[in-house]
């Protein structure tokens, strides 16, 4: 399949970048991964605003809406049927080597790779790093992501597939790629954006389509949540099975039952509309 890079199609042999480009030296770049299911993409119109709303926190020019809705169109009339991932990647453009940009135009990168399904179930680690909920990329989907490399690689050698994060206060924060849920005495509820969490389009409309709320809530509720879930645009609703930290918690025959009924609205809800 070909790859949108500045204004055309190419081959993926010949999707690549300058050496001196400023998401590729630095970070200084954001991104969008979209769904695509047999030939329709998922919510794409929310995914594009939140890439504007990052670039505009990065202090990046706003991405042209009608170059990124053509490249997207251009990549998926490649797609065929199944699960696919599309990725929009967005950067400064090529500057001088260090922090400062250049005059370049940013970059638009738009790729289409196959989508694995998730299992049901995974399990999860508590990571000794905090989210800064205070810092400069909070709340930012932005191609600054060793932080997450090195939390998920963490997790992996504790045996888990997702890590968590604490914000700097201690408050239950998010995942590397995932937004947490937690269940409690039947009610849903996840982190408020105000702990550095990743505002997911995935996490709005289970807010938006059950009666899931946003609280700051403490670490130690992973250890009192009757159920724990996560969900991403990959993964959609994922059942948390334990949670790993100081002590490994096993959570009851996950999913569980609340965790369920929220993966059922979301795939029928998703099936009825595909923008949301």
């Amino acid at each position: 399949m070909k790859t949108w890079v500045d204004g055309r199609l190419v081959e993926e042999s010949d999707a690549v970048v300058s050496a001196f480009d400023h998401g590729l030296t630095v970070g200084d770049g954001v991104f969008e991964t979209v769904k695509v299911v047999d030939g329709v993409p998922f919510a794409l119109g929310r995914h594009l605003d939140r890439l504007a709303r990052s670039a505009a926190g990065l202090g990046l020019p706003e991405p042209d809406p009608e170059q990124v809705a053509k490249a997207c169109a251009s990549v998926v009339a490649q797609a065929p049927a199944g699960r696919r991932r599309l990725r929009i990647t967005y950067t400064g453009g090529i500057a001088p080597l260090g922090s400062g940009r250049g005059d370049a135009e940013p970059t638009l990168l738009v790729a289409l790779a196959t989508m694995e399904l998730w299992p049901e179930t995974t399990t999860a680690a508590v990571v000794p790093w905090p989210r800064n909920e205070r810092g400069a990329l909070a709340g930012l989907k932005t191609t600054s992501y060793a932080e997450n490399v090195v939390a998920l690689a963490y997790a992996k050698r504790l045996g888990s597939g997702e890590a968590l994060f604490a914000d700097s206060r201690g408050r239950l924060s998010e995942g590397t790629g995932s937004n947490v849920f937690v269940v409690l005495g039947g009610k849903v509820v996840t982190p408020a954006l105000t702990t550095g969490c990743l505002a997911g389009v995935t996490r709005a409309l289970v807010l938006e389509w059950t009666d899931a709320t946003e609280a700051e809530l403490p670490m130690d509720v992973l250890h009192e949540a009757d159920e724990v879930f996560l969900t991403s645009t990959t993964r959609d609703v994922q059942a948390v099975s334990a949670v790993a930290g100081e002590l490994v918690r096993t959570l009851p025959a996950a999913p569980s039952p609340v965790t369920r009924e929220i993966a059922v609205t979301f795939a029928e809800r998703s099936v009825e509309d595909s923008e949301p």
